[in-house]
């Protein structure tokens, strides 16, 4: 599955295109991750347990996607973007959403 955000994959041509699809995933902070993020506020720097919560739930959307791509017979989805919206206080949602498609397969070289 090649998964781009450009609306083309060369070198290979878009052959069909099967719609919309999008993956999301909604995740809650945890009491101990908000300690940790206030400490890190304090000296600065990364507060790389929000950096962790976030990629997790990157890639859970993400999956989803592809998951959803497969099941129209897809190889491929272009145009994917990714948004963020805060579900509640301490929640958020990661959307990603791109466009299915049926790529051609690779001309052999020579």
């Amino acid at each position: 599955m090649i998964v781009i955000t450009a609306d083309a994959a060369p070198p290979r041509r878009i052959e069909r295109t099967l719609g919309l699809v999008r993956g999301n995933a909604i995740r809650a902070r945890h009491i101990g991750t908000d300690i940790m993020a206030v400490l890190r506020g304090l000296v600065g720097g990364e507060v790389s347990e929000y950096t962790k919560l976030f990629a997790e739930t990157r890639e859970q959307a993400l999956d989803r996607m592809v998951a959803e791509a497969l099941t129209l017979g897809a190889n491929g989805i272009v145009c994917v973007r990714f948004s963020t919206s805060m579900v509640m206080s301490g929640a958020a949602e990661l959307l990603c959403c791109g466009t299915a498609v049926v790529l051609s397969e690779l001309e052999p070289a020579g």
